[in-house]
């Protein structure tokens, strides 16, 4: 039993009362022992699966480098490089809508690659691993469609998450 406006009703719902889904997650806590219950802020809790977004999709591009050769490791490297910066746009501004965090990490990739038209890309490579990851160092207008396959990933797997309960 647990009050819902005022009254109480039965807690499985025989007697036709509809049950809000606050009221069955005040239930469930109250279920769950104080020693499981974690206390995350608002802030952290909804950048938690953008971070974790994060790190499985940088893992997923060093699996396909790794297990994968050839033009489906470049193109999916790609791809999954515009996905992080998805993933990184939504850690930051958590409330941003799917298609705009994809519009902004497909710029980004966009940008990167053509900047790679001069030469401060390809100087920066020799320089550094890092930087060779990041900026790349040749110019393939191939890649443009990799970025875009990479934000349309993105905004979609974003937007499905949103919309779960």
């Amino acid at each position: 039993m647990f009050t819902l406006v005022g009254r109480t009703v039965p807690s499985d719902g025989r007697d036709g009362v509809t049950v809000s889904p606050a009221a069955r997650c005040a239930r469930y806590r109250e279920r769950v022992p104080p020693a499981l219950r974690t206390r995350l802020s608002p802030a952290l809790r909804s950048r938690l699966l953008p971070a974790l977004a994060a790190v499985a999709t940088v893992a997923a591009g060093l699996t396909v480098r790794a297990v994968t050769g050839g033009w489906f490791a470049k193109y999916a490297g790609d791809a999954l490089y515009t996905v992080l910066v998805h993933a990184l746009i939504v850690l930051v501004l958590p409330r941003v809508p799917p298609v705009r965090a994809a519009i902004g990490a497909l710029a980004f990739s966009w940008a990167v690659e053509f900047a790679q038209l001069t030469p401060v890309p390809a100087a920066l490579s020799e320089a550094s691993v890092l930087a060779r990851l990041v900026l790349g160092s040749t110019f393939g207008a191939a890649d443009l469609a990799a970025y875009a396959a990479g934000a349309t990933l993105a905004a979609t797997a974003h937007a499905l998450v949103r919309r779960a309960p």
